[in-house]
């Protein structure tokens, strides 16, 4: 049966606002009329991609995507009133099959990369942006404060280590820490740690972000008290000079982790207009997916721990290269991120085809 067929336009023999007026269902079936003329070029557009899905561009199988989220919420709607069986019978079975093309369709995998690197990680982050920056505000501040506290207080101090191994911790291993072993396999040590601490701020999503905050406490005591340390013995610039290479960016990389961690927990409280179980599901994808990218960045601030700190270059151009791993990483987030925002991305993953907006 051809969809004219099925589907007579208004006011024709047995249209179904054909007949005098009637009580209860006369609006509502004039409704769907109008509903059926405004969307039928929508699912006949449908089922000629269905039809030639193995021959499909690159275009069309997006085309594909989008016509199917569109008709399954034309489905949605209609079963949500009186509606004719015949019309659900027919949407119903237009979306079975366009899931099935939808699902056997593959994107090639250099697709899926390209995709991840300019939409779905960095769309994440910058959606996170203003929790990522209250991390790292909070974070700076405390460990500020408590650096501050303990450079200038003799008995902090004393609580942390006999003056002879304070002395040792300033003069001597601060710095071999970073030169004590091999260039290659520090490198690599320190990216499968600090992989590790950012994916346990990740899953501790999972627990709506609550554990993250003690997490970052913990992190800022550790730096903190080395900070208040060599001050008290005036190196804090050698404490910079080591820290501030691979540090801006190792850093900046647990924040993030941290800010879309919590902006996963508050989710759960404040859904918005959506559902709660759809609106997490979608942000657990996307936190995954900021997690997956952060193994990249981590292993560039792991590369430059283990060989640019410890190098013989001056101390002005071994800050300058964490300064510009820094700002490039900045920078790719917030043009790739933007751009996905105004595109109307969300970073999610799974980009579960069967949720659609239900406008148009």
């Amino acid at each position: 049966m051809t969809p004219a067929a099925a589907f007579p336009e208004p006011g024709a023999p047995g249209s179904h606002a054909a007949g005098s007026r009637r009580t209860g269902g006369y609006a509502f079936r004039v409704d769907i009329d109008a509903f059926v003329s405004a969307h039928r070029r929508t699912w006949d557009r449908l089922e000629e991609l269905i039809r030639r899905r193995r021959s499909l561009t690159g275009a069309e199988v997006d085309e594909l995507v989008d016509l199917y989220q569109r008709v399954a919420t034309h489905l949605s709607i209609v079963r949500s009133g009186r509606a004719d069986p015949i019309l659900v019978g027919r949407l119903s079975a237009l979306v079975a099959r366009a899931r099935s093309a939808v699902t056997g369709a593959h994107t090639p995998a250099w697709r899926e990369f390209i995709r991840f690197f300019t939409v779905s990680f960095p769309v994440v982050a910058y959606r996170a942006r203003w929790w990522w920056l209250g991390t790292t505000v909070a974070f700076l501040a405390v460990s500020t404060v408590v650096a501050a506290w303990v450079a200038g207080d003799p008995a902090v101090q004393a609580t942390v280590g006999t003056p002879e191994e304070i002395t040792r911790l300033v003069e001597h291993e601060f710095a071999d820490y970073y030169s004590e072993h091999p260039a290659a396999s520090f490198a690599g040590q320190v990216w499968v740690n600090n992989a590790w601490i950012s994916l346990q701020v990740v899953v501790m999503s999972i627990l709506l972000g609550l554990p993250i905050p003690y997490i970052l406490w913990q992190n800022a005591l550790n730096v903190a008290v080395s900070a208040g340390l060599m001050a008290s013995r005036g190196k804090l610039d050698i404490f910079f000079g080591l820290i501030t290479p691979h540090g801006l960016l190792e850093l900046t990389a647990v924040f993030l982790a941290a800010a879309v961690g919590m902006r996963l927990g508050w989710t759960a409280v404040n859904p918005g207009p959506r559902r709660r179980a759809e609106v997490l599901a979608e942000q657990g994808r996307a936190v995954m997916s900021v997690a997956l990218g952060l193994v990249v960045v981590l292993l560039v601030s792991g590369l430059i721990e283990g060989l640019v700190t410890p190098s013989g270059l001056p101390t002005w151009a071994r800050i300058g290269i964490g300064v510009v791993a820094e700002a490039a990483f900045l920078a790719y987030v917030f043009f790739f991120g933007r751009r996905a925002v105004a595109a109307g991305e969300s970073g999610d993953l799974d980009r579960a085809p069967d949720q659609a907006p239900s406008a148009g």
